[in-house]
């Protein structure tokens, strides 16, 4: 049966059509890798941890609720809820145990979450001592080692070998005279380990110095950046050599090329991004790098929108 042109010149453009339909759709719907990921009006984030595959988690400050972000899909959804988890700063995820660490603020605790049933695992007060902030956390095969910006000290949770925390042995280390502390001011910050963890990094906010520190003394090495600074540095994140410094309140991520000691290191460049709304801390998902906008010195925070922006590259 021989159909007529017109007819078959009609049909062709109606698949064409249907095709490009659902193709566009398709592509709606999955959005691979967004740009921006929107978090709930006044969620007040801070902190933001890389989890398995393409997931990340993101905390708010006000009620230490975590959210769980689907990069695939750009969906941020509630994970967890534990009231008992009142302030959540900084995170951590260990794949060795799945386990979420999060720094706990002015409560002085150290919250830690099973990713896999988004309960608590455990609640650690690291100090009573007044006044504290724990800000950020790092681990390592050995210990999870967290800041205090209002304390000369690390705190240490020792984990056992699949990543669990010994709470027989949790202690802190005093940061010697070394890395300068100004009482009453913002100081330790961000913190990033070494790959063999025998050496950790640490920002000091207020001066916007780079340190390494010894964990087993407390020993702490200004980094010598050639005569530049990462003022307001807050969250950090180490890769190779490479060390990111996100600048809160500055709009920015400097870049930091670190010698193979890591006693020195070169600003080799700034990135910049108008999307950055105060971004506070970056963690790496594959090649991609996302920041967390904590919209700092808004004045009405618990009713703006918030969200989590993907880095531009170098």
């Amino acid at each position: 049966m021989n159909i007529p042109l017109t007819i078959r010149r009609k049909s062709l453009f109606v698949l064409l059509v249907v095709t490009l339909a659902a193709a566009l759709i398709g592509a709606t719907m999955t959005a691979p890798f967004p740009e921006s990921i929107p978090l709930p009006v006044g969620f007040q984030p801070e902190g933001i941890a890389a989890g398995n595959g393409n997931t990340l988690f993101v905390g708010s400050i006000p009620t230490g609720d975590i959210y769980r972000i689907d990069l695939i899909t750009g969906q941020a959804e509630p994970f967890i809820t534990d009231e008992s988890g009142p302030v959540a700063i900084g995170l951590k995820y260990d794949s060795r145990s799945g386990l979420l660490f999060v720094a706990g603020g002015p409560t002085g605790k150290a919250f830690i979450y099973d990713t896999d049933t988004g309960t608590l695992f455990s609640e650690i007060q690291l100090t009573t001592a007044q006044p504290t902030f724990i800000n950020d956390v790092v681990i390592t095969r050995q210990a999870a080692y967290f800041t205090d910006s209002m304390q000369p000290v690390l705190y240490v949770v020792p984990l056992t070998a699949n990543g669990t925390p010994d709470l027989s042995g949790v202690y802190e280390i005093p940061l010697d005279s070394d890395f300068e502390f100004i009482p009453g001011a913002f100081n330790a910050n961000g913190i990033e380990a070494a790959p063999n963890g025998k050496l950790l990094i640490v920002v000091n906010s207020t001066t916007g110095d780079l340190y390494t520190v010894d964990p087993a003394t407390g020993d702490a090495t200004l980094i010598d950046l050639g005569g530049g600074d990462v003022q307001r540095g807050d969250g950090i994140l180490l890769q190779g050599k490479t060390l990111y410094v996100v600048q809160n309140t500055l709009n920015q991520v400097a870049v930091v090329e670190l010698s193979n000691d890591f006693r020195s290191g070169e600003i080799v460049d700034v990135i910049t991004s108008s999307l950055f709304r105060v971004p506070t801390t970056i963690a790496a998902v594959g090649n991609k790098l996302y920041a967390v906008n904590a919209r700092f010195g808004t004045p009405s925070p618990a009713t703006i929108d918030y969200d989590v922006v993907r880095v531009p590259s170098e």
